[in-house]
């Protein structure tokens, strides 16, 4: 069998805007992920039992079932409740930023346990309120220590993101299975995805390493 490289070269303009959506819905996801993650997990150290529980059960809902089968409850079951059809786009980032909140959160909790408690007391002995500690002195000493960890979850997110394609949504996978069932060549296109999905997880991992190594640095000094 014959690789066919004029497919790959004529096809590979309409895969790059894939990835550009799947870069996308990666980020936007993330956004999504990040503030849901940093609330959550705070919540699941509080002081307050209630907020611990909750916070606990949606880490445990959303950890504990597959993204694919949560992309599903969004984009059809939502829509039988509110009698609304559901657009892909937004499907796809709730989906994913949702399911994504839940791993943040416990890395954002593992990073602010990792602080001395002593940071906590320094604080409190300022006049700072709990609330204030955690935003002026804990957080952001936590941000620091979670910079390889998000990275981490930043590229599992950027590979699961093809799951969206189950809906209809024209991301990369979905982009090089349109393509497939057009020309036939699936040798060609799913050899093309890979490497384009290799090529952007290999720029998340160096620009990871950049940021840690930039951070390590400036607390060196």
């Amino acid at each position: 069998m014959d690789f066919n490289l004029d497919l790959v070269l004529n096809s590979f303009p309409l895969l790059l805007i894939g990835a550009g959506v799947t870069v996308q819905i990666t980020l936007l996801s993330v956004i999504v992920g990040i503030i849901i993650g940093l609330f959550i997990g705070i919540a699941r150290i509080c002081s307050f039992k209630l907020l611990r529980i909750l916070a606990a059960m949606y880490v445990d809902f959303f950890r504990g079932t597959p993204l694919l089968v949560q992309i599903f409850l969004i984009y059809f079951a939502i829509p039988v409740l509110t009698g609304q059809r559901m657009d892909p786009f937004v499907a796809a980032i709730s989906a994913c930023g949702i399911n994504s909140g839940a791993y943040v959160a416990e890395i954002f909790r593992a990073g602010i346990q990792s602080i001395d408690a002593g940071q906590m007391e320094a604080g409190r002995s300022l006049g700072m309120t709990w609330t204030q500690t955690m935003r002026y002195i804990i957080v952001p000493q936590a941000f620091k220590r979670v910079i390889p960890p998000l990275g981490n979850e930043f590229i599992a997110l950027l590979k699961d993101s093809s799951l969206v394609s189950v809906i209809g949504f024209e991301e990369l996978t979905r982009r090089g299975q349109l393509i497939i069932a057009r020309t036939y060549g699936s040798l060609e296109i799913w050899l093309s995805v890979a490497i384009i999905y290799l090529a952007m997880t290999l720029t998340i991992s160096r620009f990871v390493a950049y940021l840690e190594k930039k951070f390590n640095v400036e607390n060196k000094r």
